[in-house]
Formats: structure tokens, C-alpha cells, sequence
């Protein structure tokens, strides 16, 4: 089924055309909500709270064009797994990682070319929570530390802080990698 008429179909309640969008986006929602839980199991429980979100919400989602239901089902799910994160306070909890340098040097893009997505997926799923959160809303959902700062409840400085830290603990990661990888 082409996305309006899965949308159409999923709106109107039919089980099997759900089925289908469970199947067609179960993986790629559920890479969203890993990269934020951080674990397979919260994010197992955050993709099944999202889809009953999206069962639910149809009413909300009006079609704009190929990709728009994918788009949707990503900020939906996004939502949920920030409103897990906000609910269990995992944001401002605070991980001791060793100190970092007031600067590191980002690795060249060429070098982080050769390193596999799904190691570098591991490497963003294993950065601390508020490091990790801040990271996905500031690269893959391009929000602005202001942005930021008003979803997460707290200042800008402390985004942009954070985000430093993440791009310092994954530039660490990746220098590692290939020392050891070639």
C-alpha cells in the first residue's frame, strides 16, 4: 500500500493496513527510539507506547506529500521517547565521565567515513542521557539550542555545554576506534 492510502486506511481503523505500517516502520522507529533510550528494552517499550500513539492520533495527521507519514510517525515518536526522558528525569541526571578538555579536535570527516553507522549508532546510544539527548535533538532533529533548551527545560548554556561534551566523548570514541581498527 502507497503511504496516503495506508494512512487513509489506518485512520479509518482497518487492523491489517496497521499491521502493514507496524511492518513497514517498526525498524526505522525503532532506531529513532534507541538513539534516545540509549537500551534495546526501554527502547522496545518507547516504539510499542509510540505505534498506540499513532493508532490513536490518526485524527492529527493530515497528508502532505510523499513522506509525510514518516515524517509524522518520527516527531511522534521523538515525543514519546522525550516525554520518557523528562518523566524519569534522565536528563538532568548527571553521569560522572572523566574530565574533558576544553577543546578536542574533531576527527576528519574522511576518517569517520570508514567507521560503519552502526558503530557509530553505539557510540551516540552510549553517550550519557543528557549528552545523548541533546546531541539527537541539536544533529538528527535540527533544533536550535533555544529549541532545546525550551523542550528539555533547561538553559541554553547547559545545551550547548552538552552538547560540546557529546561531540568531545564521541570524538574521543572515534579516535579510539581507529587507532585500534586502522
Amino acid at each position: 500500500m502507497e503511504e496516503l492510502e495506508l494512512s487513509d486506511q489506518c485512520r479509518q481503523g482497518n487492523n491489517r493496513a496497521r499491521k502493514e505500517l507496524y511492518e513497514q516502520y517498526a525498524g526505522r522507529m525503532f532506531s529513532v527510539c534507541l538513539r534516545y533510550a540509549g537500551d534495546r528494552d526501554t527502547a522496545q517499550d518507547l516504539l510499542h507506547d509510540g505505534f498506540l500513539k499513532v493508532f490513536s492520533s490518526f485524527d492529527k495527521f493530515s497528508w502532505r506529500g510523499e513522506g509525510s507519514l514518516r515524517a509524522w510517525m518520527e516527531r511522534v515518536f521523538v515525543n514519546i521517547a522525550l516525554q520518557y526522558l523528562r518523566k524519569n528525569d534522565v536528563i538532568k541526571q548527571s553521569d560522572s565521565l572523566e574530565r574533558l578538555p576544553d577543546d578536542y579536535e574533531e576527527p576528519e570527516e574522511s576518517d569517520v567515513d570508514v567507521i560503519p553507522e552502526t558503530v557509530l549508532m553505539q557510540f551516540v546510544r552510549e553517550l550519557p542521557a543528557g549528552y545523548r539527548t541533546v546531541f539527537n535533538l541539536y544533529i538528527f532533529e535540527e533544533k536550535s539550542h533555544k529549541e532545546i533548551a525550551r523542550i528539555l527545560g533547561i538553559n541554553e548554556k547547559s545545551s550547548a555545554s552538552q552538547l560540546f561534551r557529546a561531540k568531545g566523548v564521541l570524538a574521543k570514541r572515534v579516535k579510539e576506534w581507529l587507532t585500534i581498527n586502522g
